[in-house]
């Protein structure tokens, strides 16, 4: 249930109001707006007299919601989120964001090259896997703890803020100076990690499972939300179907669709969800002109001797190519305003 206040509300009045709920055993969700503001109401209003609130001087309309999320729905916070990243980037509301770097983090020297490439090229964070998720037990893992402590070391070399995913709640605390902390695809719904991550309050970058719905992918997000972190992110990174000519379809179809449901950012991953090279480019311009919030691109400095993902990721003179491409366009990508 959303409570819309009336413009410039009796602050005395909204105080009681909001008491009056918390003592009904409802966790409330404010918006604040600059005239007018609303109060999301978490818990089972089945019983909530709507005539009753209504009769309030404060109160201008009560709504009833049906979807099951809450924090991350658009009814409760109209306007869109904005994230802060370590001070040097943000995220949402007209905030753009471009995220790039390699798969994995193998190499000091290749870490570095790459930050200072991307950089140089306008990336506003460094990517780099240090726990890697791989469908073969014989493939390259990642350097863990190392990698982490390498892409650090790229943070002071570059100035970038970092991001890199998590795989088990048991390795938090290495996470403790990463500025953006990935939830893979794999780990969606690992419920017990989200909750975990809502007591933090660094931003999430929440990555959509392979077989999951838009909906199942914001019951993630709320999972966190509802821990108290706000600083959710969520990104597409495609789907799997029957089609095999890609690695997954990419559902760009999500940016518009989430973007009508929810106030979070909206991040595509064209480099995952194509698996080819060629492909990344003309999925990430078509992301923007989509109205995506940013994008995650992989990067390498020698694709053909990457140790993951090297048919995917592009040269860093590809990815000063396509950031070329979307500065030009970014000005005329969709956004939700234009529905009206």
């Amino acid at each position: 249930m959303i409570i819309i206040l009336k413009e410039n509300a009796n602050t005395r009045q909204v105080e009681n109001l909001t008491n009056w709920l918390k003592q009904r055993g409802f966790d409330l969700h404010m918006s604040v707006g600059s005239t007018q503001s609303l109060i999301g109401l978490i818990g089972d209003t089945s019983k909530l007299d709507i005539d009753l609130l209504t009769s309030l001087d404060v109160v201008d309309t009560v709504r009833r919601i049906q979807e099951p999320y809450k924090s991350a729905n658009r009814k409760f916070h109209p306007a869109d989120t904005v994230i802060d990243v370590a001070g040097k980037a943000k995220i949402g509301g007209g905030n753009f964001m471009m995220i790039a770097g390699p798969c994995s983090v193998e190499t000091h020297d290749q870490i570095i090259s790459v930050a200072q490439s991307v950089k140089a090229s306008g990336a506003h964070v460094l990517r780099g896997g240090a726990f890697k998720p791989r469908t073969s037990p014989y493939s390259f893992q990642g350097l863990h703890g190392k990698g982490i402590d390498l892409l650090e070391e790229a943070r002071e070399a570059s100035g970038l803020p970092i991001i890199t995913e998590i795989m088990d709640i048991n390795h938090l605390p290495l996470f403790e100076n990463v500025d953006i902390i990935q939830v893979g695809a794999r780990n969606m719904q690992n419920f017990e990690l989200l909750k975990e991550l809502g007591q933090t309050k660094k931003p999430i970058l929440l990555k959509r499972g392979l077989a999951n719905t838009i909906e199942e992918l914001l019951m993630s997000a709320e999972y966190i939300m509802a821990g108290g972190n706000e600083n959710v992110s969520l990104c597409e990174r495609a789907i799997r179907t029957v089609e095999t000519a890609p690695r997954n379809t990419l559902d760009l179809s999500a940016i518009p669709v989430l973007h009508k449901h929810t106030h979070l950012p909206v991040v595509i991953d064209p480099s995952h969800a194509t698996g080819i090279n060629e492909l990344v480019a003309p999925m990430a311009l078509a992301a923007v002109a989509a109205g995506a919030d940013g994008l995650i691109i992989e990067v390498h400095n020698d694709p053909p001797h990457a140790l993951c993902d090297g048919k995917q990721s592009l040269t860093p003179e590809q990815f000063d190519d396509l950031a070329k491409k979307i500065r030009a366009i970014l000005p005329y990508g969709f956004r939700k305003e234009e529905w009206a």
